[in-house]
Parts: structure tokens; C-alpha cells; sequence
């Protein structure tokens, strides 16, 4: 069975992004019972519309419904499996017990996939799913690979899914009360605010003087993100990830942005090929990351949060969108600076990635020549050497 590469879509327009660039799957979220509240998620109709397109592409859609649900959720959740059923959507994404129950009694054909919010961390949590008709387990980050293949010996009939790419939690596999302590909006219910990526300060009382003052915390002398965690990155592990019995494997990001989907599905689909991994690990490098990290492939590890700072900005500017080519020149949608002179460099799922190009010939969206493209979000027309796609990207190395 070969291996599916699932990438998250935030918005309809991200989705095509995730298609384009090479997922096998793409998960989204309706407009309620996700997780990712505070992305744009997805209309009723923008659903059905993403399930007809991706299976017009021999493509899959999961929706989310990962929420854990309170007593007054109920009324409304039995219409949205029903509908997701009808639609067509190829599984449903949930963490809560009562979910799955509900799904299966309103929506027996809707497959249900358990999400990592569920901290699945045995293989006999995975045969109690299994026994309630659950067709696929998102596996708890924490586990090993080790423990991975473990649990597929156990299982072999249940798909396992885990997430290789993107932002990791401080908290039990997401399960956190920080983000409602320190804010009021709650995590578990779609709205975190990522509270763990604040830079923290301790505020001690001076016993002698009754005064209390702020202090800032250090760790190490290497900065006061103590609770940030790095990011995650298991592209040289895929292989390993396979043979443990992974069947999926998932990207994080929905609040992302294409730029940076397109960078990291681009990556993977291209290593999952059989392409040079080297050059896939350097594309994890151009676009803004934490520190890497292979979390606990290998078992515990203490070394995952991130000290230093919040994130780097990534080796490369993301410079413009492709809307399409035409006679020699491509026409973009511009979302940062650049002037003739520049050298550009493409960003493709073909065989046109990774080319170069200077600047030497450009157009405004009047017709007018330009040497400045400085209109955010400016149409432009660039002569370019390579026949581009609606879809690709643009951006420039950034100088060392």
C-alpha cells in the first residue's frame, strides 16, 4: 500500500496549493467543531465544493470535528455527519468518544479516523477503536517508532497516521489549558492562542523590602521561550516511518500559509519519490521555522523546546504568486518587493523547480514598463525563461 502524504488546508485557495504541489489528502475544517477556530476554514457548500475537486483529482478529503463537545454541541453535530456523508468527504477527524458514537449511529458510512487529541499511545487504545468501527488512528506525537511498529503488529487492519512536518505542543499531544487559563479561550474547543510561544517573565517578592518586582527568566543564558517547542521534522526518517506500518503521513499547518505549503509538501512528495532527500532537507530550511527536531522517534528525548528565539525567517523571501504564462512571460500577483535586476527562483511541483532567473524585462498591470515592482499585491508581468503554472510561486535567496 503506498504511503499517503496529508497536507493540512486552511482555506479553499490553500487546499488547491496542497493538491498542486503533490498531497495524496488534504484535512480542513468546517466553519464549527474543529480545532483550528481561528483559521478560515470551510463553508457547508466550500466543503462540498473542495470534495468534488480533490476527487476529480483522485484526490481524499478529511474534515475535522476534533472539538471535545459539550452537552449543547449534540444538537447540531448530527446534521454536520449527515451532511459530511452526503457530501462525500472520506473521513471525519474526532477525538471525543461521543462523537465517534454519534457518527456511527447517523453517518455509518462516513469513515471515522480518531485524531491525535485522543493521545492514542497503545496498541490496545488502537483494538478498542478498531472494535468501535474506526478505520484509521491519528497516533499521540509522543511515540516511537519502536512503539509504532508495536502497535501495527497488533493491529495490522487499523491505518495509522502521524504527523512528520510542523509546529509541536508543549502539552500532552495538544491536550492544554494554558491558552484558557492565561486568555479565556480554550484549546480544546479551536481557539488557542499559542500561548506556550510567549516570551515569559517571573516576578519574584523581595522579602526584606515587601516589594515584588519582574524578573526575566533565563535558561542557560540562550533566551525565555521556556515553553516553546521546536518543530518537527522527520524527512530522513520517512523510510523508517513506513516500515513501522505508517500510512499516512501528516503535515501541520492549517494556519499556515500557501507560500509555506507549497515549500513543505513540495519537500516531501519530492523525497517520498525517491528524489534526493538532501535536497528536500534544504528546502525545510527556506521557509520560517523553529529549531528542528525528530521528537521521539528514537524514544525520550529532553532535547525539544526551543530556547533561543521564537522562529527563523527561513533562507528565502517569498516574493509573488503565479496566475499563469503566456508568450514568453509570467504573469504574478506580487507579496514582496523586488526590482529588475533581481534574481528569482521558481518554486514548482515539475520539473521547472528550483530554476533561476534574472529580472531584466517587467510590466505593470497597465501595460507600463516597470524596473519596481513595490504595489503590494501589484500584477506583473516578467519575461521568464521557464513555462510556469498557475499555482507555482516565486521568491529570492536571501543574502548571507
Amino acid at each position: 500500500m503506498k504511503v499517503e502524504l496529508l497536507a493540512p488546508a486552511g482555506n479553499y485557495a490553500k487546499m488547491q496549493t496542497a493538491l498542486h504541489f503533490g498531497a495524496d489528502a488534504v484535512y480542513l475544517g468546517g466553519k464549527q467543531f474543529s480545532l483550528r477556530a481561528l483559521s478560515e476554514n470551510f463553508t457547508n457548500e466550500q466543503l462540498s465544493q473542495a470534495i468534488t475537486l480533490a476527487h476529480a483529482r483522485q484526490k481524499k478529503v478529511y474534515v475535522t470535528a476534533n472539538i471535545y463537545a459539550r452537552n449543547a454541541d449534540f444538537a447540531l453535530l448530527g446534521d454536520y455527519f449527515v451532511a459530511l456523508e452526503k457530501m462525500g468527504a472520506d473521513g471525519v477527524i474526532i477525538s471525543d468518544p461521543g462523537l465517534v458514537y454519534l457518527c456511527k449511529k447517523v453517518a455509518p458510512k462516513l469513515a471515522v479516523h480518531i485524531s491525535t487529541q485522543a493521545n492514542t499511545t497503545n496498541r490496545y487504545a488502537v483494538k478498542f477503536w478498531q472494535e468501535q468501527g474506526v478505520s484509521r488512528v491519528i497516533l499521540a506525537r509522543e511515540l516511537s517508532l519502536k512503539e509504532i511498529a508495536e502497535i501495527h503488529d497488533f493491529t495490522p487492519e487499523t491505518e495509522l497516521e502521524t504527523f512528520v512536518h510542523g509546529a509541536m505542543c508543549i502539552s500532552y499531544s495538544g491536550r492544554c489549558l494554558l491558552s484558557d487559563y492565561l486568555d479565556g479561550r480554550s484549546s480544546n474547543r479551536g481557539a488557542c492562542v499559542q500561548a506556550c510561544r510567549w516570551r515569559y517573565e517571573v516576578r519574584a517578592l523581595n522579602a526584606t523590602n515587601g516589594k515584588s518586582e519582574w524578573l526575566p527568566v533565563e535558561e542557560d543564558g540562550r533566551g525565555t521561550y521556556i515553553f516553546n517547542s521546536k518543530d518537527l521534522n522527520m524527512l530522513s526518517r520517512i523510510r523508517d516511518l513506513e516500515n513501522a506500518g505508517v500510512s499516512s503521513f501528516k503535515i501541520e499547518g492549517r494556519m499556515k500559509s500557501g507560500y509555506y505549503l507549497a515549500t513543505v509538501i513540495n519537500a516531501y512528495r519530492r523525497a517520498m519519490d525517491g528524489e534526493d532527500a538532501g535536497i528536500s532537507q534544504r528546502e525545510l530550511l527556506a521557509v520560517a521555522h523553529r529549531d528542528y527536531t525528530q521528537a521521539y522517534a528514537d524514544g525520550q528525548n529532553s532535547e525539544t523546546v526551543n530556547y533561543s528565539d521564537s522562529q527563523s525567517k527561513g533562507d528565502y523571501v517569498y516574493i509573488a504568486d503565479v496566475l499563469g504564462y503566456h508568450d514568453g512571460f509570467v504573469t504574478v500577483e506580487m507579496r514582496n518587493r523586488f526590482k529588475t535586476g533581481d534574481v528569482l527562483e521558481t518554486l514548482t511541483p515539475d520539473d521547472n523547480f528550483g530554476k533561476a532567473f534574472a529580472v531584466e524585462e517587467m510590466y505593470d498591470n497597465t501595460g507600463a514598463a516597470c524596473e519596481d515592482a513595490k504595489l503590494v499585491q501589484g500584477v506583473y508581468k516578467i519575461k521568464c525563461p521557464y513555462a510556469l503554472k498557475q499555482g507555482d510561486y516565486l521568491r529570492k535567496k536571501v543574502k548571507e
